[in-house]
């Protein structure tokens, strides 16, 4: 897998910005193994994505008892995630319990930005790393404490590559291109949307000026993944995000009913939280 990457064994730091002093700051990820001279790279990255994918079925069984809504947001740098998050963010705020996960490979920027939302998050900078995977998620998890029928939003390092072959544990992939990038962009990163369930076409607004043809565009994504949804939408103006946000708040991406942020709040602030998240990380872990 490295040699497909290039990730390195380097630092990986975990930081919650909103609060104090509660990171995993300068934990080693034993993850990646650099060609081991006893294997050939094809085992090394079998060896990996097994480890990885065991990981990730652990998490899907914490998050469907825990009725968790997990999304893995994926897509090229500068194409809106954030944005979309904060958006998105302001206009769930009172209905329904979110989290975050941020993932780049340096700087609290993006985590600092969520933060003004309100929403508890988790940056993780990976340093060398491309990607974020299920240890990384593990371990935000342990610093993240999300409740209960929730969503909970991980927003990947900007990398159409990589990404694709890393399950993080999540229900639903969601890959964010922007008309700026080129109608053709599933034909050149095909595994990223042929492992996503929705694509949003994002920064319509700027359709007048760019040279981006939505049918085309679909047409390509249709080809390596037939059943994959579209929304467009504008984060800057809002425009098409009642369609994205109906479909966040579709009954069947959950087990059972989502909370209001009311009863979220209450027990952000109770003394059980803690304990209830440390008690079933360790039995579903």
């Amino acid at each position: 897998m490295c040699a497909t990457c290039g990730c390195g064994t380097g630092t990986v730091h975990f930081e919650r910005p909103d609060v104090s002093q509660l990171h995993l700051a300068n934990q080693r990820q034993p993850v990646h193994e650099h060609f081991p001279k006893q294997k050939t790279i094809v085992e090394v990255e079998r060896d990996i994505l097994e480890k990885n994918n065991r990981l990730a079925e652990r998490l899907k069984g914490f998050f469907e008892a825990r009725n968790m809504f997990v999304l893995n947001l994926v897509s090229a740098p500068g194409s809106g995630k954030t944005t979309l998050l904060e958006k998105t963010l302001q206009a769930l705020n009172g209905t329904v319990a979110c989290a975050v996960i941020e993932g780049d490979q340096q700087t609290t920027n993006d985590a600092d930005r969520i933060k003004k939302t309100n929403t508890p998050v988790v940056q993780i900078n990976t340093g060398k790393g491309c990607h974020l995977d299920a240890e990384m998620i593990y371990n935000s998890l342990k610093i993240l404490e999300p409740v209960n029928n929730s969503i909970l939003f991980i927003e990947n390092v900007g990398n159409l590559v990589c990404p694709a072959m890393f399950d993080l544990g999540e229900n639903k992939r969601v890959i964010v291109i922007s008309v700026t990038e080129g109608d053709d962009k599933p034909a050149k990163y095909p595994d990223m949307f042929q492992s996503a369930d929705l694509c949003i076409i994002n920064k319509t607004d700027l359709l007048p000026y760019v040279n981006f043809d939505m049918e085309s565009c679909k047409v390509y994504a249709r080809k390596v993944n037939p059943a994959i949804k579209f929304i467009e939408l504008s984060a800057t103006t809002g425009t098409g995000l009642t369609d994205w946000l109906t479909w966040l708040r579709s009954p069947a991406n959950y087990h059972t009913t989502i909370q209001d942020n009311n009863t979220y709040l209450a027990n952000r602030s109770s003394g059980n939280t803690v304990n209830m998240v440390t008690d079933n990380m360790h039995a579903i872990l």
